[in-house]
């Protein structure tokens, strides 16, 4: 076999298939509700909590609310991608195992490597803001301040704070890594149990919010355009970079998929709970903009806590342990989300031979990839503990974006060389929705196509110096796979025997 063919060496469609129907690697335990809620658990949390307050206050005004609706049509053309794969190849692993189908291992690799660190990550940041709410929390409620050196990670930005590591973000981190490792069903629960509170206290907080809503808080709804240090804000200029940060918020659902080969009807399921998890977050979304931006003037809700701050404002007290609890439970099920999906890439790209098979061995007892979840808590915790949020959030974005463009891409390419292939989920209008979502998440990338002062510009669009260190990552990641990846293969192992 030629270099360039192994390179571009995949698994048929049927191929995954039949591995997922005879496999025995993880128990089939959850149904559609658990995976909605996982689906739900992923997107909803940073959104509703910061992002829909503070891109009010520093670049959309009112209309933050069309940011989240810009940053949502995109990410629901790449759902209904997911949702097609889902159904047809209902397979632990997710975008990496929808690419080996389609593109071959290279690409699938690069999928995996991609997806793992970005899941990895955005654990190491969730599980960092769960701590400044529970140590804010703890403060309100007990007066109780942990020592200087636990309640954070150094930051050369305020060198005199005495922070050193962040005792609550490491320890979130390894519990949730913990509850992972047991039976999957009993995660599940709790997930969905969070989920529910979290959920609650969002109804919540919409539902005694719009009993104080000030229309006139909505005018001008686009504010009008203004240029600083920073750059520009508001107009229609800040309505498009506020929809490639709350892009953060929109994505998620691609978690479940993660979680196929313990779903009980993956085929039926998932495509569902895929759909149905980004259409409860998204009314989520829009509702809670129009809420807070109500509430009050959307200058005032520049804070790290915009829910919070909206209603101390307004003087309700009496609901802002309601929003800490719901924020911190919310924040929770991101966290289990996040990790679950993490873990289970892991394990299918150590299953397919891509790294050491030690990685592909499930728990005898409680059936879950055991040895992939604890190594990524250690990870997560050391990474939540020693390093501030601004430098681990970096990435976050930018692998979950080029996942997109190669999954729209992907299921666009199937459907031209296998059209007769059983779908149990079509996505409408392909070849509007797949070309869109790719466009979608590359602007969100480079930034969007603007004019200002006549001139020809591209607003928004993610720092550079976050694309160098993606480069850096993927560049190791080649290096692993031309290392160790190639030559063990599954693939390869079965084309030699």
């Amino acid at each position: 076999m030629g270099f360039l063919s192994k390179l571009t060496r995949h698994k048929s469609v049927e191929q995954l298939q039949a591995e997922a129907g005879g496999a025995r690697d993880f128990r089939r335990v959850l149904g559609v509700w658990q995976l909605t809620a996982i689906g739900i658990g992923a997107i909803i949390g940073v959104g509703v909590f910061v992002l829909a307050g503070q891109q009010a206050a520093v670049n959309a005004g009112p209309a933050v609310v069309l940011s989240f609706l810009v940053a949502g049509l995109g990410s629901a053309c790449a759902a209904l991608a997911y949702a097609e794969f889902s159904g047809m190849i209902p397979v632990t692993g997710s975008a990496y195992t929808y690419g080996y189908a389609v593109l071959g291992e290279l690409f699938a690799w690069i999928i995996g490597w991609d997806l793992l660190i970005e899941y990895a990550l955005v654990s190491a940041v969730v599980a960092i803001g769960w701590s400044g709410y529970v140590q804010a929390l703890l403060e309100q409620l007990f007066h109780v301040q942990l020592p200087a050196w636990a309640q954070g990670a150094y930051d050369p930005a305020h060198p005199g704070s005495g922070k050193v590591f962040n005792v609550v973000a490491a320890a979130i981190a390894l519990l949730i890594a913990v509850l992972l490792t047991l039976r999957t069903e009993w995660g599940a629960r709790f997930n969905t149990l969070i989920v529910a509170i979290k959920v609650i206290g969002v109804a919540l907080v919409i539902g005694v919010g719009a009993f104080y809503v000030n229309t006139a808080n909505w005018h001008p709804f686009i504010p009008a355009a203004v240029a600083d240090a920073g750059g520009s804000h508001f107009g229609w200029g800040g309505v498009l970079t506020a929809s490639s940060i709350v892009f953060f918020a929109v994505f998620g659902y691609d978690t479940l998929t993660t979680a196929a080969e313990e779903a009980r009807h993956p085929q039926r399921d998932l495509p569902r709970a895929v759909l149905l998890s980004l259409a409860v977050s998204m009314a989520l979304y829009v509702l809670i903009s129009l809420v807070l931006t109500g509430m009050v003037p959307y200058a005032q809700l520049d804070s790290p806590a915009p829910v919070d701050a909206a209603f101390k404002a307004l003087g309700l007290d009496w609901v802002r342990g309601v929003i800490s609890l719901a924020a911190i439970t919310g924040i929770t099920s991101v966290l289990f989300a996040f990790m679950l999906g993490a873990a289970r890439i892991w394990f299918a790209l150590a299953r397919d031979g891509l790294l050491p098979k030690w990685f592909a061995q499930v728990h005898p007892k409680y059936g879950t990839p055991a040895r992939p979840t604890l190594i990524l808590g250690v990870f997560t915790a050391a990474v939540a503990g020693f390093l501030p949020i601004g430098q681990v959030a970096e990435l976050v974005n930018i692998g979950t974006l080029a996942a997109f463009i190669i999954i729209c891409g992907s299921v666009l390419l199937l459907r031209i060389r296998r059209p007769e292939l059983p779908r149990s989920f079509r996505t409408p209008a392909l070849w509007l929705v797949a070309p869109a979502g790719m466009l979608f998440s590359l602007f969100l990338i480079i930034g969007w196509p603007w004019f200002a002062d006549g001139r020809p510009t591209m607003l928004g669009g993610l720092p550079w110096i976050t694309i160098e260190r993606f480069l850096v990552w993927m560049a190791l990641g080649l290096v692993v796979y031309f290392g160790y990846g190639i030559r063990h293969s599954k693939l390869e192992a079965s084309r030699r025997s």
